[in-house]
C-alpha cells in the first residue's frame, strides 16, 4: 500500500499533469504569429493516435518554401517534473535557424507537459535500462512531426536538419539511419540518456549499456552527425561522450565530435541559453554553412 507520501504526491500529480490531447481530426496552428520569429502554437501528430503533440513553429519573412529544422527536446525520468515541464521552445537556438532560412518546429512529446499522454520513450531503471528502445521510440516521436511538417506547402521537401538534445539528441541518433534525401544533417548536443541519476553528477545509469546501443544505432547509420558537448556537461562529460562518439562510429555511424569550453555552471544546458547557443555559433555556422547552397557567381561582363 502507498504511503501518505507518495499518495499525496499521486495527487498532485493528477491535478497537474494535463490530459492528454484527444485524437485531433485537425493538426496545424492554434492561434496567431506572434514575435520574434513568427512564434506560433501548433498541433501535430505523435506516434500515440490519441494523443497530439504540443508544438512551437519559428518561420523566417515570407512564404518559403524554407527548409526544415527540427529541435528535440531533452527530458528527465522523473514523472512529477516531465507533468510540470514547460513547453520546450529553445528561442535562442531558433533564432539562429531562422536566421539561416530554416523554419524551427519544437515539437513537445508524449509524456511531457502540456502534450500529456503516456511516457512512450521510458528507458526503466538502472538494472534493466533499454537504451535502444527509449531511443527508437524517441526517434519515432521526432520522424512523426517531421513527415507532417515536410507536408505543408511552406516547407521545402529537401534540407531537413535535426536538432537534439540530451535524450532528443539520442532519439536523433537512432534517426540517423533515415534516407539521407529527408534528413540532411544531425546536429547534437551532450546526446546520451540515464545522465545524473538521481541528481548525482557524473554518474550515468548503466553506461556500459548506453554504450552498447550507441553502437547499435551506428550501424546502418547513413546521415552525418555533429556531436557538441561543453568541456564541463555534468551529465555526459566530455570523455565519456567521446566514447559513445567512438561506439557509434565504430559501429557504422559518420560523427564530427567537438568539445566546446566550459560554458557557465552547467554545459548540459548550453543549447538551450542565448548565451550558450552564441557560445556554440561557431561549430552550429560550420555545420549549417555545408548544407546552405552558395550563392552562385556571376560571370563578368566583357
Amino acid at each position: 500500500m502507498p504511503s501518505v507520501k507518495t499518495f499525496l504526491m499521486l495527487l498532485l500529480l493528477a491535478a497537474l499533469w494535463p490530459h492528454a490531447a484527444a485524437a485531433e481530426d485537425e493538426f496545424g496552428p492554434r492561434g496567431a504569429e506572434g514575435e520574434p520569429n513568427r512564434a506560433q502554437a501548433w498541433l501535430v501528430p505523435s506516434p500515440d493516435p490519441a494523443v497530439a503533440s504540443h508544438a512551437v513553429l519559428f518561420r523566417p519573412p515570407g512564404d518559403g518554401p524554407f527548409r526544415l529544422a527540427v529541435i528535440a527536446h531533452a527530458s528527465t525520468q522523473n514523472t512529477l517534473l516531465r507533468a510540470m515541464m514547460p513547453q520546450p521552445q529553445y528561442r535562442p537556438l531558433a533564432t539562429l535557424l531562422v536566421a539561416k532560412g530554416f523554419a524551427v518546429l519544437v515539437p513537445e512529446r508524449p509524456g511531457h507537459g502540456g502534450t500529456g499522454g503516456k511516457y512512450l520513450e521510458d528507458q526503466n531503471g538502472c538494472d534493466d535500462a533499454d537504451y535502444v528502445h527509449s531511443g527508437r521510440v524517441t526517434a519515432d516521436e521526432i520522424a512523426t512531426a517531421m513527415t507532417y511538417l515536410r507536408q505543408q506547402p511552406f516547407i521545402r521537401r529537401d534540407g531537413t536538419v535535426i536538432v537534439g538534445h540530451s535524450a532528443g539528441g539520442w532519439g536523433a541518433l537512432a534517426l540517423a539511419s533515415a534516407d539521407p534525401a529527408d534528413i540532411s544533417a544531425i546536429i547534437v548536443f551532450a546526446a546520451g540518456r540515464g545522465g545524473q541519476p538521481n541528481g548525482i553528477p557524473d554518474q550515468i545509469c548503466a553506461p556500459h549499456t548506453l554504450l552498447t546501443a550507441a553502437a547499435e544505432f551506428g550501424h546502418g547509420a547513413r546521415v552525418p552527425v555533429s556531436w557538441l558537448v561543453a568541456a564541463n556537461d555534468g551529465y555526459f562529460p566530455p570523455d565519456f561522450s567521446r566514447k559513445l562518439a567512438d561506439a557509434f562510429r565504430a559501429g557504422g555511424g559518420k560523427v564530427d565530435f567537438r568539445v566546446l569550453p566550459p560554458y557557465d555552471g552547467e554545459g548540459h544546458w548550453m543549447g538551450e541559453t542565448e548565451n550558450g547557443v552564441k557560445h556554440a555559433a561557431v561549430e552550429l555556422d560550420r555545420v549549417l554553412r555545408g548544407l546552405l547552397p552558395q550563392p552562385v557567381a556571376r560571370a563578368k561582363k566583357p
